[in-house]
């Protein structure tokens, strides 16, 4: 799950409270507004005290494109409590999942990482996003760059059929501080070979980096550091980036964003959107 921020939501950023459930019997919570839909909480999975993925039921009506976002939330007594969160899962999915940093002052995610299975969410009608398919141009190679929860999207990309039509090869990399805080990304791609839809493929044509900052795992290190000196080419035996066999997503923090803009804008890659289809694109509101 990604999480993200915009002016019309900071008003609900105002209080930070103590982690609470999100409702409880005696409570008078306002009005549901007609772009949001109810669901239901059918399974959560904690992978550290601060990380967390969670399943909810996904309306017959809803569509979206692999590496878009929705809004999901918490009902309040003054209004509901929402922020945008990546949707992990693939577009051909029944269920829609979410992976979540909990920030203990955060409002929402304080509360939502309470939730069990059967609770109440709330979910926008319409999802959007720039990390998408169709903001790209076509290329040999794609490389999907994340750092902690930016991993988010491209749980969903990476068992998009799609993906594979596109693209020969596809380089996944994740950075986060701690080795714990990578078994996300290592349990989407270490289960790849075993998809009923893109098995094979994926088998055959994915190939995953991860690398931690504070402390040591089988690599250490930034990964913009380790593209720079061009040890993360070296380390999977394969060609550096080019403009014109390469493609590239990004999601992350702002620093990580920001570092990896200067590194493409330098290597002439052209930044492309649903409009104007180029050659990389990132998630510029990532927040977490």
């Amino acid at each position: 799950m990604s999480t993200l921020t915009f002016p019309f939501l900071r008003a609900t950023e105002k209080h930070s409270d103590a982690p609470q459930r999100s409702s409880t019997p005696d409570r008078v919570l306002a009005p549901l507004p007609e772009n949001l839909t109810t669901e239901r909480v059918l399974a959560i999975k904690h992978y550290t005290d601060r990380l967390f993925r969670f399943r909810i039921t996904r309306p017959a009506a809803f569509r979206f494109r692999a590496g878009e976002f929705v809004m999901i939330g918490l009902r309040t007594e003054d209004r509901p409590l929402l922020r945008a969160y990546s949707i992990a899962s693939p577009p051909w999915d029944d269920t829609l999942e979410f992976y979540s940093i909990i920030a203990p002052s955060g409002p929402l995610t304080s509360r939502l990482c309470h939730i069990k299975p059967g609770d109440e969410v709330l979910m926008a009608r319409k999802p959007t996003g720039t990390l998408v398919l169709d903001a790209l141009t076509p290329a040999s190679r794609l490389f999907v760059l994340s750092t902690g929860t930016g991993f988010a999207p491209f749980a969903s990309l990476l068992r998009e059929p799609e993906t594979y039509t596109k693209f020969e090869k596809i380089i996944v990399t994740h950075t986060c501080r701690e080795a714990a805080e990578l078994r996300y990304s290592e349990d989407i791609v270490n289960a790849l070979p075993e998809d009923p839809l893109i098995g094979e493929a994926a088998a055959l044509h994915v190939m995953r980096y991860a690398t931690c900052t504070r402390t040591s795992c089988h690599r250490s290190g930034r990964v913009t550091d380790l593209i720079g000196s061009g040890k993360m080419f070296s380390d999977l035996s394969i060609a550096p980036l080019n403009p014109a066999s390469d493609r590239v997503m990004v999601c992350g923090s702002l620093p990580f964003i920001h570092d990896m803009q200067a590194i493409l804008n330098a290597k002439n890659f052209v930044e492309g959107s649903n409009a104007a289809p180029a050659d990389f694109v990132v998630e510029k509101a990532f927040v977490g």
